[in-house]
């Protein structure tokens, strides 16, 4: 999305996936020379291998080392396999290689790392409680804890903020780059694999809801799931078929199409 708003180069470095798979993972170079790294990009969440007790953290830590000495850094967290309270990054990055900004996909505490995301990549309730513990036990991340986006991709923010970044919301900077503005539409469509109480919490469906209820403006929000449906808006669950994706969000526009406007 940033590259579409603002322009600029991309580049690529291999890294590390977070199981130690070698992968080829992408940043952005913006035309005034900052440096966009995303999580997602070196760690991402893989179905085929849920593990958070094994997932490591590292290659997004190589994958910032890799952008050299930029004047500024964006670092994008979210979609990440990883629940380590960022000690894999750390073990590869000392420091940050510039004045940095985290865009947090969300805004909840350090311990909530594990309380709300780790079991959708692949926790059971004993790993969550192991899990909680390890984060907590990090001494170098307690006075991060309480940060709003300390939670973030699996403990990423408060590691990145104990090397001196700042944490931001994501959805709103990502939505502000690009201009989003529902003003003068009849209906704004928006959504995620799964929508429940963590939609709500700083991503970008949430922040999409919240801009549309400003103004008055019609807004659908769809998953492939709703466990728990985003209060003001309507709500509309897909098949859940990551193979229908596409089926799937096609019969919605259909569907919406023929609805009297």
């Amino acid at each position: 999305m940033l590259q579409l708003a603002r322009g600029g180069a991309w580049h690529t470095a291999v890294v590390p996936d977070a199981f130690g798979r070698p992968r080829q993972a992408r940043w952005l170079e913006l035309p005034d020379g900052t440096a966009v790294v995303e999580s997602a990009e070196a760690i991402p969440l893989d179905p085929s291998r849920l593990d958070p007790m094994q997932a490591s953290s590292r290659g997004l830590g190589e994958l910032i080392a890799a952008v050299g000495r930029p004047p500024a850094l964006l670092v994008g967290l979210g979609g990440t396999a990883t629940v380590d309270g960022g000690a894999g990054m750390r073990e590869a990055l000392s420091e940050l290689p510039a004045p940095t900004r985290v865009a947090c996909d969300t805004l909840v505490p350090l311990v909530d790392a594990a309380r709300l995301y780790a079991r959708q990549k692949g926790a059971g309730p004993g790993q969550v409680e192991e899990l909680e513990a390890r984060l907590r036990g990090t001494a170098e991340l307690a006075p991060f804890a309480e940060l709003p986006g300390a939670g973030a991709a699996g403990g990423l923010g408060a590691a990145l903020a104990a090397l001196g970044a700042e944490l931001v919301p994501g959805a709103e900077l990502v939505l502000d780059e690009i201009g989003l503005d529902p003003r003068g539409f009849d209906l704004v469509v928006t959504g995620e694999g799964q929508v429940d109480r963590t939609t709500a919490t700083g991503k970008a469906p949430g922040e999409v809801a919240r801009r549309c209820a400003r103004v008055g403006v019609r807004c659908v929000i769809f998953g492939g799931r709703i466990v728990e449906p985003l209060e003001g808006v309507e709500n509309v669950a897909l098949s859940g078929d990551p193979a229908r994706a596409e089926a799937d969000l096609i019969e919605l526009g259909r569907g919406l199409a023929l609805q009297p406007k």
